[in-house]
Order: C-alpha cells, then structure tokens, then sequence
C-alpha cells in the first residue's frame, strides 16, 4: 500500500490541565483546599493570600446564625481592594490587559485597571493587628499512668513494692485495666527476681486502691465491684448487697436485660432490683477516660441557610473562602520584560487559573446547596420528617450538570442550618413507597422511628415489627428487616435491651 497524507475532521472532549484542576479542586473539603492553596503559595510566587486562614474564626450563636470576622469577607474577582499597593504603584499596572495574547503569556480581553484579584472590593487590609484572637493552645494534660505514678512516689513503701508496681502501671491499658494476666507478667519477669503470684497480687491491690476508683482491675465486673466496695454510707444498705449480688453471680442477666429471672433468682421486688440497677448504673466502667486525650473535631460549613422574606436563601460561608490575587510586584516586572521571563509567564497563568476555579468551586457549591433547599423547604421548616426522597439525578437536570458533579459538589460540604450542621448528602435520600401510590424520603422514615422508639413506653417497648404495623398506620409501606436496618443505622438498641423495669 502507498503511503499517503490524509486530512480528517472530527470532535473530542479532552480534559485540560485547566479542567483537572477545577474538578480536583470541586471535590476537596474546605481543609483539603487551603492545603492545596498553601502548597500552590509555596510553588507560585506570582500568587498571593490576603487573608489568614488561623484568623477566620467562625462563632455560631445559640440561634443558629453565623459570624465571622469582616475581613475574612470574599466578592466578586477583579475587583482590588482600597490600599492594596504592594509594589508602590497603582493596582491598574499590575496586569497588562492589551488585547489578543502576547509571547509571554498574557491573555488579552481585560481592561487596563482591572486586577486578577479574588478579593473583597473596598475593604480595607488587616494586616497589622496585634490584638488579634488566634485559637488558644490546649492546655498540658497528664496520662493516666503518670498520675498512677505519681501516687507511687508518694507512697511510703520499699524499692521493690514500688518497681512491681511501676511494672503493673506500664501495662495498664487507657481505660484503666490490666491488659495482661498474671501468668504472662510474672512469665515476663527475670526469674533471679523470684516474684510470685501473692506478692505480684499485693502490688496489684495497692494499685487497686489508687485513684480513678476501679483502675487496675481485670475486667469490668472486678472494675464495679472495686467502685461498688468503696462507696460509704450508702443509704439503702439492701439495694448495696443486692447490687453486690448481681455484679458477683448475675452480671450476664443484667446485661441482657431479664429483670424476670432476676426477680426469681435474687427473691425480690421490682422496687428493690430498680434501685439495685441504678446504682449499678451510676458507676464507671471506663475508669481511665477522665485522663484520656482526644482532639476535638470541628466541622465548619460551607453555606449557611437564612430565612428571609418567607424564603430560604443560601449564602456561602465568607469564613471559608480564601482571598487570592496576582502579585502586583512580579506582575509588573513581567509587563515590563516581556519574553524574557518564561517560567514566570507560566506561574502567572497557573495563578490565574486557580484563582478562576477557586472562584468557580464556591460559585458551584452555592448552585448546587440554593437546588437542595428551594427542593427541601419542608425540611428546614418541619424538620427530618418533612424530608422528600431526592436523588443526585434530579439536581443534576435542574442545573444542568452531570451526576457526577453533583457528586463532587456534595462530598464533604457542610451546610448549617436552624436544624443543624448537615453534609449535603444527607438531603439525598432513597424512595420508600406509601400505600397511596407515592414515595416518601428514608431520611423521614427513620425520623419517625426514632420519635416512636423515644416515646414508647421503656416497660413495653416496640419490637421492629410493632414498628412496622405502626409505620403501616401512618401509610408507609415498610418491612420488619427495614425498620431493622434503619434502627442499626441509627445505633439505637433493639427491643430486648430497651427494657426498663
């Protein structure tokens, strides 16, 4: 076959450097992108933040609305804010804007006195405040088993009554129990020690009677039963002894919750095993967590819905949304030396690039969260049961995106409300059937399991299937195994353990 030169016309879809960016940068948590801003500040100089992420602190108020800090606010882009001089010249000569694109780069298209600026318009820097309110550090917080060891120190006894205990206090877990068995830990010690089990038990009560009451102990019957034996004074003597009793031989039967052959093992009355029961209760089978060390989590949103006018609007979090522009200083010098300075040509199109998609992600969040509630309004009115079934399908038709954008949009976006903090998943919902031929949201269904499960009587609580047929009353058409399913998901216990004498 000869070869020859063919010319053919045809269409493609190819995702840009540009492209990838903005849906990268669409499915990050707000955490995600100032990283990915931070990282992009280091690796960019034609890039600048004018604001401080520590310094927008976000106060949410008992009612449920939102503040934040005046600086932290963010407007349209191309707009420059009063004073931004950061070179010593106007912010009109930061950019060229001449039209068409020159060799360096540049793009054409903008006017001479307009910024790429992702700012605030008029609003002035706050940059030199001293008095400002960053986070305050967490204060130093002791172990469990330095405060263990610290009741040693101050115990007057011999060097090796403290070294066994030293020895105990090392393999004592975070809850406050012995992880190990006595025959791995005298297993564990030099045999020339000759340690045995009674003088290894001596040092394990002195533990015993440190405090958190209960720590050292094996299991949680032996953790009760040390908490229970230091009580003093107790007022019903009798509800003590039986409370022993239970914790001793019946521990299991607690447990379960069958107060019937309770009351025929022990011999007595529901008064009787209702007071031996809450003083069970009382104690803590968890000695060590008072000393546990656990950072809190907090989730800041990324819309907040306000009711105005008898409408719901959404407004984006300004907390949140960071404050971007070109460098004036390295702009100019590159309008100056065009074609000289091709790396820099390039930042600065990656600057504008991601100060564009940054500027498009918020833009479609608010699209997308504005869609959820005008299709949600019962919900922000009425609460969980009001919920209607929605899919990602039906956002995705209304604004006219694919699913999977919706999909990124909705992952790990945080909208509050007067109801609560939810993540836009949560307003997407199964459909389940009514006995009137339409649907109705999982999200109420399992609304209305939890008030049926909160308001039945705790002596004769409802089985999934009493649920079921009382679910069934209310037209919707639910089996046993869902009603099963939706009470797991929501962690509360079955029947048998909601019992209550």
């Amino acid at each position: 076959m000869k070869p020859s030169l063919q010319l053919r016309i045809g269409q493609h879809l190819a995702l840009t450097p540009q492209l990838q960016q903005s849906l990268k940068l669409l499915q990050m948590s707000t955490l995600e992108l100032n990283q990915e801003i931070d990282q992009f500040l280091v690796d960019n100089p034609m890039l600048e933040r004018l604001d401080d992420p520590l310094d927008a602190a976000v106060s949410i108020s008992a009612s449920g609305s939102l503040a934040s800090r005046e600086h932290s606010d963010f407007g349209e882009p191309g707009a420059t804010p009063a004073g931004e001089d950061l070179s010593g010249s106007s912010a009109a000569d930061s950019v060229p804007a001449e039209g068409g694109t020159s060799d360096d780069g540049y793009e054409g298209g903008r006017d001479e006195g307009q910024d790429w600026t992702y700012d605030t318009p008029g609003k002035p820097r706050d940059d030199d405040q001293d008095d400002k309110d960053y986070p305050q550090l967490a204060g130093l917080q002791i172990s469990l088993g330095e405060h263990l060891l610290g009741q040693v120190a101050a115990m007057p006894c011999s060097v090796r009554d403290r070294a066994l205990m030293t020895y105990l206090i090392d393999e004592i877990g975070p809850d406050g129990y012995l992880n190990a068995s006595f025959d791995e830990l005298l297993g564990q010690l030099p045999a020339e020690l000759e340690v045995d089990a009674s003088e290894l038990g001596a040092a394990l009560r002195l533990i015993q009677s440190f405090d958190p009451v209960g720590v050292g102990a094996r299991d949680v019957r032996e953790c009760l039963l040390l908490q229970l034996t230091a009580m003093e004074g107790v007022e019903d003597p009798a509800a003590h002894d039986l409370a022993r009793s239970i914790l001793l031989e019946h521990l299991d039967l607690l447990a379960a919750k069958d107060f019937v052959r309770l009351r025929r093992t022990l011999h007595c009355t529901d008064e009787q095993l209702k007071a031996a029961q809450a003083m069970i209760v009382s104690l803590n089978p968890r000695p060590g967590a008072a000393f546990a060390t656990s950072d809190a989590t907090y989730i800041v949103p990324d819309v907040v819905v306000k009711r105005k006018k008898n409408a719901w609007i959404v407004e984006l979090n300004k907390a949140v949304m960071p404050r971007l522009k070109v460098n004036n200083l390295y702009a100019q010098i590159l309008k100056k030396n065009r074609g000289q300075h091709s790396d820099l040509s390039a930042q600065l199109q990656e600057a504008r690039w991601l100060i564009k998609n940054v500027e498009q992600r918020f833009d479609t969040i608010l699209r997308v969260s504005q869609a959820i509630v005008d299709r949600q309004k019962a919900f922000f009115s009425h609460g969980a049961v009001a919920m209607r079934p929605l899919v990602l399908r039906e956002i995705a038709e209304m604004l006219d995106l694919h699913e999977s954008t919706v999909s990124r949009v909705t992952t790990q976006k945080y909208m509050l409300t007067p109801n609560g903090t939810f993540e836009l998943k949560y307003f997407f919902g199964s459909h389940v059937a009514t006995d009137s031929g339409g649907a109705a949201s999982s999200t109420a269904i399992r609304a209305v399991i939890k008030q049926l499960i909160e308001s039945e009587d705790p002596r004769h609580p409802l089985s999934d299937s009493d649920i079921a047929d009382l679910l069934g009353k209310q037209g919707f058409v639910v089996a046993r195994r869902t009603v099963a399913k939706y009470r797991e998901a929501m962690k509360l216990a079955p029947v048998a353990q909601r019992k209550a004498l």
